[in-house]
């Protein structure tokens, strides 16, 4: 059962609900009615609505039937009222008085007091732009999804407020004594830094509650620039704080070397002057050390605080390490701490990088650990100001110029051949070219039942537009019945010699036809691929197979749209909507999603097989899809498979095909499909219960489980932390 109050009114003496609610079929009959805080019934008024918008959303399709409701009923000051509804023998009960009804409407006077704010000439600027650059349509989807966000439950101001520790944690902290605790090395490279912004670091310093740091702080600034006269007064009150003026200004790569040569602590800490630290950074690194001896290199979350240090906002909730992701973008930033053995092991910062040196400094420490861990809490503020990087990235272009020198030097150390490295989506947004090495075949397998002109779309179109062009196709016929069909089959093996078609006789089930399709693949790697898709991208399968020749790479997943260019697949996060779901559904190509991961080349750890390549030995090792999901969730567990052997399963946002969904199998839209469908999920679950229970490590748990576009985490209904709640009927089935 799923449902949502939408309007709540107070109406004189009586209160007026207006919502929707669905069972897990169209058929479904909710009931309602509404009880007193004694669970006495009071009487209340019913009509049901239309809801068209419901059906669509979750059957596909609008059927002939109400799904919303409208109830009234009395109410007296003071008391507490419960609307009850049950379907699909599951029942719920949601609680309204006065003072619940008036905190609503505070919340949507918030909301039009932020839809006031955008009123202003430079979001018109703005919108306009886009409208030239993207056309109406995607001017719409974009705008719809900007009023949407603004229902969000939290602002991230507010959203850190609730989760940041408290005082008492706070205190606790302080007062834990630890045990050959691991010491810090905070280095920090100064050049005329602003007084105010000099005092606000080191007093975010000085308030850890983990005491066992020093402070490391090298000068390239003039004489005259007055930051010695700041500095004093702390390093005359707290020993911990070390400084050195040195001769000249080196520029960043040689100042942060000098203060990492005063190190004497066993971690170096990165920080810059203008920049501040959560009370309970250094905490949160030494616990994160203890738990995990084994790792080298920690990283945490960040967010941005405006110039004044009052607002805090863009909070980046980033996943456990990703080294595809890094080679996008230098994602890892703030706050790195590394082994201070590993840094003289790897070597400094090197000037040659100015600009990027923290990032080609991450990639050689990253390289070289023997483990990385992520710390999914933001432990740093990065100030945000008009020559700041964080604010304005053309003020720094250079910058990103070096960061693709720093990314080739890195595929060369590793052994990763790579072409070239331009510019993606955005400044500081890399889009590597890799070298495809000895033309091999690429085998393409499409199941196909009665959808010859989807089919024909297909592969018409990677075979006269496609640029990779040492292809075959095995087509799985799958149970057909309409003459042309057959017709066409016999048509396009004559005109194409690349395309054979092979006979499936047995009842539908998608992991054993494409594991019946693989025997008859003679390619060195096979792809994956749906009937109803048709490539945009003409190198589609150069993008995917540069990735895929990689050593440590064992599936690689496309970006698919819709006909309408919005979003239908970019990755998986294993936990979305219970088990697993696609990241950005609904997006517009043209609209920036979260910190560009939709245009990121990165590690996931699933991707859809409506367009994956896989390796054929990786194929037989893993032991193809697996039969017992005939229908859901087999190319997520083929993917978690290929996981299990250490290879990667990579995202390739430049390889872009559209993507017309569902149009062979059709939806599960009947009591039968949905039993199997949940089944099958149950099936998964019993599978692969650690991801489930701990977390999607490419995801982060501050971010919701409930939607696709990487919102904040609803504290109401999901906590921190906490596992998405799996339903009732599947976790019984878990357990049969």
């Amino acid at each position: 059962m799923k449902h949502n109050v939408d309007v709540v009114r107070i109406r004189e003496n009586s209160i007026q609900l207006n919502g929707w609610v669905i069972g897990k079929t169209p058929g479904s009959q909710p009931a309602f009615w509404v009880e007193d805080k004694d669970h006495h019934q009071v009487p209340f008024q019913y009509v049901s609505t239309r809801r068209d918008d419901v059906s669509q959303i979750y059957y596909g399709q609008v059927y002939d039937r109400d799904f919303g409701f409208d109830i009234q009923f009395p109410y007296e000051r003071g008391k507490d009222y419960y609307l009850v509804i049950q379907c699909d023998n599951r029942k719920t009960r949601i609680k309204y008085n006065e003072i619940l009804i008036k905190k609503r409407a505070s919340v949507a006077h918030k909301r039009m007091q932020k839809i006031k704010d955008l009123m202003n000439m430079e979001t018109v600027q703005v919108a306009m732009d886009f409208w030239k650059e993207n056309g109406l349509r995607a001017l719409f989807v974009k705008s719809v999804h900007k009023i949407q966000g603004l229902d969000n439950d939290y602002d991230y101001g507010e959203w850190y407020s609730l989760t940041k520790p408290t005082k008492e944690e706070l205190e606790r902290q302080r007062r834990e004594t630890w045990e050959d605790g691991p010491k810090f090395s905070i280095v920090m490279p100064l050049y005329k830094t602003p007084e105010r912004y000099l005092r606000e670091m080191l007093d975010s310093i000085q308030a850890q509650t983990y005491k066992n740091w020093e402070l490391c702080m090298a000068d390239g600034s003039p004489e005259d620039a007055g930051v010695f006269r700041t500095v004093k007064r702390y390093v005359d009150r707290d020993p911990r704080i070390r400084y050195e003026k040195l001769d000249k200004n080196g520029g960043i790569s040689f100042n942060t070397n000098a203060a990492i040569a005063m190190a004497w602590g066993d971690y170096i800490v990165l920080a810059d002057h203008d920049d501040a630290m959560t009370e309970n950074a250094l905490y949160e690194c030494a616990k994160a050390i203890r738990e995990h001896p084994e790792c080298q290199v920690f990283y945490s979350d960040e967010d941005k605080m405006d110039m004044d240090g009052g607002a805090l906002f863009d909070p980046h909730f980033k996943p456990d390490f990703n080294p595809d992701l890094l080679t996008s973008v230098n994602y890892i930033c703030h706050q790195f701490v590394v082994k201070k053995e590993l840094v003289d092991k790897v070597g400094g910062l090197r000037k040659e990088f100015d600009g990027a040196q923290d990032y080609d400094f991450i990639f050689r420490c990253t390289e070289a650990a023997k483990g990385v861990w992520h710390i999914p809490k933001v432990l740093y503020h990065w100030r945000c100001h008009q020559d700041s990087t964080a604010s304005n990235p053309q003020s720094k272009l250079y910058a990103f110029e070096a960061g693709s020198r720093a990314i080739m030097e890195h595929y060369r150390r590793v052994g990763i051949e790579a072409e070239k490295v331009e510019m993606g989506v955005d400044y500081g947004i890399y889009h590597t070219i890799f070298k495809i090495r000895d033309n091999p075949k690429v085998s393409i397998i499409i199941p196909n039942k009665d959808h010859h002109l989807d089919l024909d779309l297909c592969m018409r179109a990677i075979l006269t537009r496609g640029t990779y062009k040492n292809v075959e196709f095995v087509v799985v016929e799958n149970n057909s019945v309409k003459k042309e069909t057959f017709a066409y089959y016999e048509a396009i093996q004559k005109e194409f010699p690349q395309v054979r078609v092979v006979t499936w006789e047995r009842e539908f089930n998608f992991s054993a036809i494409n594991n019946f399709g693989v025997k008859y693949a003679s390619g060195e790697y096979l792809l994956f691929l749906n009937n109803d898709t048709e490539l945009i991208a003409e190198n589609f399968i150069e993008e995917m197979l540069g990735l895929c020749q990689r050593e440590d790479v064992g599936a690689v997943g496309a970006r698919l749209l819709y006909q309408d260019d919005t979003i239908q697949h970019a990755g998986v996060v294993v936990g979305f909507g219970g088990i697993a779901g696609h990241t950005f559904i609904g997006l517009h190509k043209a609209e920036n999603s979260y910190f560009h991961r939709a245009m990121c080349t990165q590690d996931y750890s699933a991707v859809t097989a409506a367009c994956m390549m896989s390796k054929k030995v990786v194929f037989d090792q893993v032991g193809g899809f697996t039969e017992e999901l005939a229908v859901a969730f087999n190319d997520i567990d083929y993917c978690m498979k290929v996981r299990s052997l250490g290879k990667l399963v990579v995202y390739a946002p430049y390889a872009v095909l559209y993507h017309y969904e569902s149009k062979s199998r059709g939806l599960e839209d009947t009591p039968e499909k949905v039993a199997r469908f949940n089944r099958e999920v149950a099936k998964f679950a019993r599978r692969w219960p650690d991801i489930l229970r701990d977390g999607d490590p490419y995801y982060n748990p501050n971010l919701t489980l409930r939607k696709s576009n990487f919102a904040l985490r609803d504290l109401k209904k999901e906590g921190i932390g906490e596992p998405y709640e799996l339903d009732g009927a599947i976790r019984a089935l878990m357990n049969e």
